[in-house]
């Protein structure tokens, strides 16, 4: 068979290539509007604590637990959401949960005591909890091997999107008092809106799998799901779902994502508190400011995707970004203290997240399909414990010592600790050329 330019192999390259890009440009930006909504509710708590501790009287300890008790929930429902979605229905998944998210978003807003802000929390975590992981696993039945990093990336660049876009408009609602009801109340409702609507278009818009997708033409179908098979059929050393959550590799990177969460929530939940606080500036001016670390981590979090699947490598593009955010966190302990300084040693800090993409496209690469959904909703679980840790500590050691450098100073030792462990972590099987 002829291979040179215009021949029969050159058209298959050129029909793939059209076909991966008809599934990204169908898919990723949907799905990224889709997280940038989920963030927005899950952390919008974070900027109406600078008006609802007090105008309702909570202490930072009261905050924290509030901040952290939704991943109770949310951790004890990661593998049975991650599931549905490999063995039901992704768009069915995705559209309950988020019209019950929106839902209990905009109820939150009328919290009046600690309890009813627990309460809130920790039924909002229930109803988040499928998301992440389920759409993990969605993203694997969609991109091959070669674009399954740069898809993830592409997807989870909604998480600092969804602060550079939340923050400045977070501080200008808070600002604001409608028909008698404080700013930070209509935060929560006018961020759990779009959730809903959101919900009810991704019912009709998704597909569940490519032989079900009547938007591309039957070969383009015939095509990524042969190559999908393929690579699931040449993956080395693949594991059941059950051998998968025991083994060293699971286990390891498991312990990765805790250490890494843990930093990342308490940043998420905690970072316009710690700037009010250090500047005293108006709630306006702090959201923002708040969008610059994530604007740069951003931007490092597509490279990094991006330079992860030209290189084909998973570990250090992990792990790098983690030794960059403890450089940062280091700085904020030691050196003096200006505005734009600690502007970007939080920068640096919030870079953490650029680990992200090739982290999930480690562990989906490393088992076989129900194995890899498992492991998702595993890790996430494990990781996520610390999103109830890590904004919980940091409230209770800064109540203990009046101060931010003991948090800070677990912060640093997390970083630190998460980035060892991926370099440890074993490289996933490679595909046979």
């Amino acid at each position: 068979m002829p291979t040179t330019r215009g021949g029969p192999i050159a058209a298959v390259d050129e029909a793939a290539i059209h076909t991966r890009r008809q599934i990204a440009v169908r898919l990723l930006p949907f799905l990224f509007i889709l997280y940038v909504t989920n963030y927005l509710d899950r952390t919008s708590v974070a900027y109406a604590a600078l008006d609802m501790s007090r105008d309702l009287g909570f202490t930072d300890r009261v905050f924290g637990l509030g901040a952290g008790i939704f991943f109770i929930s949310y951790v004890a429902l990661q593998i049975p959401g991650a599931l549905l979605v490999e063995l039901w229905s992704a768009r069915r998944c995705i559209g309950v949960i988020m019209v019950a998210w929106g839902s209990l978003t905009v109820l939150t807003g009328l919290v009046h005591t600690a309890n009813q802000l627990y309460l809130a929390r920790l039924v909002l975590g229930a109803a988040e909890a499928g998301f992440f992981p389920g759409v993990v696993v969605y993203l694997s039945h969609w991109f091959i091997r070669e674009d399954r990093a740069k898809a993830i990336s592409n997807f989870m660049a909604a998480i600092p999107l969804s602060f550079i876009i939340g923050s400045p408009v977070a501080g200008w609602i808070l600002g604001h008092h409608w028909l008698g009801f404080e700013g930070w109340r209509w935060l929560f409702a006018l961020e759990g809106l779009p959730a809903m609507l959101l919900g009810v278009v991704g019912f009709f818009y998704l597909t569940d799998w490519p032989v079900q997708a009547s938007w591309l033409r039957p070969q383009q179908r015939d095509w990524i799901a042969q190559t999908l098979q393929e690579e699931k059929a040449a993956d080395v050393g693949k594991v059941s779902m059950w051998r998968a959550l025991g083994s060293r590799p699971v286990l390891l990177l498991a312990s990765a994502a805790f250490l890494e969460y843990f930093v990342f929530y308490t940043v998420a939940f905690w970072f316009p508190t710690i700037l009010k606080r250090l500047t005293g500036l108006s709630n306006q001016r702090i959201g923002v400011l708040g969008t610059v670390p994530y604007v740069a981590c951003l931007a490092a979090m597509l490279i990094n995707g991006w330079h992860s699947d030209k290189q084909g490598e998973r570990r250090l593009h992990s792990a790098i970004p983690l030794f960059i955010a403890a450089a940062g966190v280091l700085g904020l302990l030691t050196l003096p203290g200006s505005l734009w300084l600690t502007m970007v040693l939080f920068s640096m800090l919030v870079v953490a997240e650029a680990f992200l993409a090739p982290f999930w496209a480690l562990v989906t690469e490393m088992l076989g399909e129900t194995a890899a959904a498992t492991a998702v909703g595993f890790i996430n679980a494990v990781g996520s414990v610390a999103g109830f840790a890590g904004p919980y500590a940091f409230g209770y050691l800064n109540t203990r010592t009046g101060s931010f450098s003991a948090g800070l100073t677990v912060m640093l030792i997390c970083c630190l600790g998460s980035g060892l462990l991926l370099l440890w972590a074993p490289d996933p099987p490679k595909l046979p050329v």
